[in-house]
């Protein structure tokens, strides 16, 4: 009888290391394309009081993820999409190359944290394909809504594409 319970504690504490150690490796990525930006004809032009809401009902959404990272190109559109959420979560904002996307791939891959990526119509789709390795559908220059999700467990990777609002 005492060899029976001891088999089964010490099988308990095994499915307890292995259970463990497996959510070590997961990590949730949420990429989007910043919000709607004004048609002041410039190069780098702010957002809209439509792209500021969006950003603050974003923040909301995301505010409770377990985000460490929160990553932007440098532009005035894609960091005030991200402010929000960097004051709701006292982060210093992380700036990428949109030009090198791959590097950021690996080191969102190398980080294994939660992160919020802030990209383009042209980078979002295009990071999310060199993460998941998958098909993702390219972002027309009026889609705002669309929030990809990419969770790694492990080696297994699961996308989700969600409406913002």
């Amino acid at each position: 009888m005492h060899l029976r319970i001891l088999l089964i504690l010490l099988a308990s504490c095994l499915t307890g290391s292995v259970s463990a150690a497996g959510n070590d490796n997961i990590f949730t990525l949420y990429l989007v394309r910043h919000a709607e930006k004004q048609s002041d004809g410039g190069r780098d032009p702010g957002l809209t009081t439509a792209g500021m809401d969006r950003a603050r009902k974003l923040a909301d959404r995301l505010q409770n993820k377990d985000i460490v990272d929160i990553w932007s190109s440098d532009y005035k559109r894609t960091r005030s999409t991200a402010e929000p959420l960097l004051e709701e979560l006292n982060l210093d904002l992380k700036i990428y190359d949109p030009g090198n996307l791959p590097a950021l791939a690996e080191q969102l891959r190398d980080n294994s944290s939660n992160a919020f990526v802030v990209g383009h119509s042209n980078t979002t789709p295009e990071l999310a394909r060199l993460l998941c390795q998958c098909v993702i559908a390219d972002m027309d220059e009026s889609e705002y809504e669309r929030l990809i999700v990419i969770t790694v467990v492990g080696e297994e990777v699961r996308v989700q594409a969600l409406r913002q609002n």
